[in-house]
């Protein structure tokens, strides 16, 4: 079905936010100033891309009335972590393109309904209407091989992923600091009293190999 956006803009929109994921982290200080930054696209759009972020790492729900996180798993998920604030960082080109995404993906989810003979509720976007296993079906037709959007979508996944395990769109330390859900949730570890990591522990529990002898203090191959 087409939404009527251009996909090879958002494609390489796309592509461009993966490219300048490396300038994330570096300016913002904290979880609320991320927030701030994010512009208000109108609730049915940021709805769609949060279901679709629940969709790939669940989570609770933020409160009896949260209807984009379906609460399919304990613990915090993608929209705790911040997805949103990830992919509307102001380091990113996407700003202009999420409403296009938001619209596309509620486009497939009205056509799966349309199949399923689900009658979708009338006061939130199609992909938010669904139930979570039906959010499921979905997001998995979305990432098929013959599936004509495939690369929007799995750039747009790997996006949210970042939010969750790295917390792409914060600084590590301050993250750390402010408690961020997702590398709370997985043990990332803090720095050291410097604010830096160095990780003096093999992470096998041993060494696999003798360094090389002509190797650098710096730990270069020679």
């Amino acid at each position: 079905m087409d939404a009527g956006i251009d996909r090879r803009a958002v494609l390489r929109g796309l592509a461009a936010a993966v490219a300048a994921l490396p300038v994330l982290g570096t300016g913002a200080g904290t979880a609320a100033a991320a927030a701030a930054a994010t512009p208000a696209y109108g609730s049915w759009p940021v709805s769609t891309l949060e279901a679709f972020a629940d969709t790939l790492v669940p989570g609770e729900r933020r409160g009896p009335s949260d209807r984009a996180v379906a609460g399919a798993a304990a613990g915090p998920g993608a929209v705790q972590a911040g997805a949103v604030a990830l992919l509307t960082a102001p380091e990113l080109p996407l700003a202009p393109l999420l409403p296009g995404i938001a619209t596309l993906l509620d486009a497939r989810a009205t056509g799966y309904a349309v199949t399923h003979l689900i009658l979708l509720p009338l006061d939130r976007p199609p992909f938010v209407g669904l139930a979570f296993d039906h959010r499921t079906a979905v997001t998995a037709g979305l990432f098929q091989p013959d599936d004509p959007d495939r690369p929007v979508w799995q750039l747009l996944s790997f996006l949210v992923g970042l939010a969750f395990d790295t917390a792409a769109h914060l600084h590590t330390a301050q993250a750390l600091a402010d408690g961020h859900p997702g590398l709370t949730w997985i043990g990332f570890p803090a720095p050291g009293p410097d604010g830096l990591w160095r990780f003096p522990d093999h992470s096998y529990g041993r060494a696999l190999a003798a360094p090389h002898p002509a190797t650098t203090p710096s730990g270069s191959p020679a």
